[in-house]
């Protein structure tokens, strides 16, 4: 391994990948995937499906999942900072319903990796942000799922700057609570 690092947290699975950055005088190089070293750090997935958003200070998307066709996913920020953000839905895991959020930023260069059954949201900070991720499923419209960014059963700490105007599609304004998907 060597060209990248990676992190993990208190909820299994879900892993910061920071690469290696290679600069110089004209700029920086870096590897943003390579299947070999990801596969070494236990990420040995096939993406089908590469994504890109672009959104403003304060958009909040989220937080969003596949129900039937879930999708490991691994994200990155190109141009601006996010707080990126999951929600732990595999039934059965003993950090079911907890969350987890790390900054994502072109500045830290830092990549998300997301395992399936996790809802997954975001928070731009910056002016404007374009955000990139990989998918090893196709996006499929009628398999949607979402729980509600504010649930306070789930209680995520969202880093709202005082004064931010937060902006919602209306699908996001409408998900339920947690509890709407516990059997």
């Amino acid at each position: 391994m060597g060209k990248i690092s990676v992190e993990t947290c208190h909820i299994e699975g879900l892993k910061i990948i920071t690469p290696t950055v290679f600069g110089d005088e004209r700029g920086y190089f870096m590897e943003t995937y390579n299947y070999n070293d990801f596969a070494e750090a236990g990420i040995d997935c096939t993406f089908v499906q590469d994504n890109q958003s672009s959104s403003r200070k304060g958009v909040l998307r989220g937080m969003h999942f596949q129900k039937n066709f879930p999708q490991d996913k691994l994200v990155r920020v190109i141009s601006g900072e996010v707080f990126d953000c999951v929600i732990d839905m595999r039934k059965g895991s003993p950090t079911y319903g907890q969350w987890f959020g790390v900054v994502l930023s072109a500045e830290n260069k830092k990549q998300f990796f997301i395992p399936k059954n996790f809802a997954h949201g975001f928070l731009v900070l910056s002016d404007k942000a374009e955000f990139t991720y990989k998918c090893t499923d196709f996006y499929h419209p009628d398999d949607e799922g979402g729980v509600a960014w504010n649930d306070p059963e789930v209680g995520i700490e969202w880093p709202i700057p005082e004064g931010m105007e937060l902006t919602l599609s209306p699908k996001d304004e409408k998900w339920p609570g947690i509890s709407a998907y516990k059997n």
